[in-house]
Parts: C-alpha cells; structure tokens; sequence
C-alpha cells in the first residue's frame, strides 16, 4: 500500500512534510525489539537504560525503543542532582543514592516486562516514505508482536504526528474542523478497540466544544485559540491532541500543561486515535496515514468544509425530539435504499 499524497505536501520551510509514527505493542522486549528495528534499517543500538535503548544512525535518524512506563527508567532529575556539599564524603553518598535509584528502576522493568507494553518512537519520516517505514511494522507481525486486539487487557495505540503544513491560526482552526467534523467516521473505520474506548487516552472533543468551533464567524488569534482549547480540554486525553503544537507556538504561556514533561514541543498535531492491529497482516502506518488524509482533503475544500461545518452546527442545536425524528429519517431511507 502506497501513501496518498495530502492537499499540502510540504512544510513551512518548503520540505517535505514528515511525520512522527509511535506504536505500542506486547510480546517482544525492548532489546529484541531493538535488534528488530536495526535490522530493518541498520544503525547502532545504544542502551540509554537497561529498559530504554536508541537504534542511532538510521537513513531517517534515531529509533528511541522503551518499556512505555517511567517507572522503569532512571529519573532524569534524580540523575542531574549534584552533592549537597563537595566532600568526598558526600560525593560517595550522592553516589550510592544515584545507584540505588537506577537499580530500583531496573529491577522495576523487569518485573513490568510482558506486563506493559514496549513502545517504539520512530524519528520523523517523510510522508512519502512511510511504505519503507512498514517494513518494521511487517517485521513485528512475522515476530508475533501483539497489538490491541489480542487481549482485553490491550489498550495499546498507534499514534501519527503529522508536521503542519503552516501556522496560520486559520489553517490550523481548518484542520480542527475537519477533523470534528470526521471523528465519527474515524472511529467507524478504525473499529476503535472497546478496551481503548473505555480508557481515558483518546477521549472525543466535548460537543459544546464542537460546536463552538465549528461556527461560522469563530476566527481567533492564536491566543483566544490556546485560551478556548485550555478552557474545554484541560487534559492531554483526546483524540488530536494539540498541546505539543500550541507548546511549541507559544512555550511561554502561563499554564502548567505547557511545562508538563510530558508534552513535548514540536510543530506537529499527536493523532492519538488508531489501534495497533498488528495481527492483521499488511496494516502499518500507511494505513492509518491514508485515513488521515481525509481530515486534510477536508480542510483544503473551504465550500464542502463550511456547509458540513453549517449541517452539523444546525443538527446539533435542535432539540433531542427533533435529532430523534431525523435518525429515524435517515434509518428509514437507507432501509429503502437497500438492496
């Protein structure tokens, strides 16, 4: 399967766009997985942590492969402590607790190990070579990787990163819209796992949210569009999460989201939605890539974008009787339609 081109190819210094592919999975360890990804692509392996390793030196850049739990990795912040006092009795102390701490993390990761998944996070790769990034995905199917539908237990994902093709608060806001405007219909295409329906991780946009955006004359400035996105999702848990772009437009606003260690900066949406179907054999990142595209051909046609955008404004402002009558409507026409 090939990668169809979005409406906008490339970024906003005129390079190919690329995108971020992260994938969480059980049955291979984070050392196993990493000689996989090394294999399919070549580089060095280079362990940060016992749990934690990078494939360094690949054509795209580094492969970060990682129990996906902090608890099984040394803290940084316990890592970059100095002595309180530059003794040589003190130094030895602040030694010991470096090495306690570090063997604690590790002793954690292999209890964990098996029971939480391994995560690979890829380096940016240009939209137009995700088939050779499926390469790794081929690899961890023909290794009996699981992904999401192999247990109840499996609220793993696959998440893309799509670099934005312009910071136009417009552009953006566009992108927003579509992609409301077509959760629904992703969800139905991906068959959104019930284990990751029930967990908290990629939550819908609240529908008064929704709506607000989709209005017509809702055309803010890049502050009143951090200030309406902190006021109705004040958490990293939805489906498009957006703080790791607004972060890097504005690493400067006074809230705590935007410090949060866990949101990393970078110029790009964190599409948060797909399952990881690594049992089904020619899935990858292009398929969820393909899907994807829809919400941008969407974007870049403004007629079809306003009157969906004015369709679902007026559906959802009528009174419940009157969305009741209308789904029966709709039921009772596709009935005859129907072969």
């Amino acid at each position: 399967m090939s990668p169809q081109a979005p409406p906008e190819t490339r970024n906003f210094e005129g390079e190919i766009r690329r995108v971020g592919v992260e994938i969480e999975f059980a049955g291979l360890p984070p050392w196993e997985t990493a000689e996989l990804v090394r294999r399919c692509f070549a580089g060095t392996i280079r362990e940060v942590s016992p749990h934690r390793l990078r494939v360094e030196g690949t054509r795209w850049g580094d492969f970060l492969v990682e129990l996906d739990t902090q608890y099984a990795h040394p803290d940084e912040r316990v890592l970059n402590e100095v002595p309180l006092r530059d003794t040589e009795r003190e130094r030895q102390r602040h030694q010991m607790r470096i090495d306690f701490h570090s063997k604690t993390r590790e002793l954690i990761g292999d209890v964990v190990t098996g029971l939480v998944p391994t995560e690979i996070v890829c380096p940016p790769v240009p939209w137009n070579e995700l088939e050779d990034l499926d390469t790794l995905f081929t690899a961890l199917y023909t290794r009996g990787a699981k992904g999401t539908d192999a247990s109840l237990l499996y609220g793993f994902g696959l998440h893309l990163n799509p670099e934005v093709a312009s910071f136009s608060v417009a552009h953006l806001v566009d992108e927003l819209r579509a992609y409301l405007l077509l959760a629904e219909w992703l969800r139905e295409e991906i068959d959104i796992d019930i284990t990751r329906e029930v967990l908290p991780h990629a939550n819908p946009f609240p529908k008064d949210y929704a709506l607000k955006v989709l209005e017509p004359d809702y055309t803010p400035g890049l502050d009143d569009f951090i200030a309406d996105y902190l006021e109705f999702n004040p958490t990293r848990n939805r489906e498009l999460d957006l703080y790791p772009l607004l972060a890097y437009l504005r690493p400067n606003y006074p809230h705590e989201l935007f410090t949060d260690t866990l949101v990393k900066p970078r110029p790009t949406l964190h599409y948060r939605l797909p399952n990881a179907q690594l049992s089904q054999r020619g899935w990858g990142a292009v398929t969820e890539w393909n899907r994807w595209v829809a919400v941008e051909r969407l974007a870049a046609d403004k007629d079809e974008l306003t009157q969906r955008a004015a369709r679902y404004v007026s559906y959802h402002t009528r009174s419940p009787l009157s969305r009741g009558l209308q789904r029966l409507r709709d039921w009772l026409r596709r009935r005859r339609i129907a072969p």
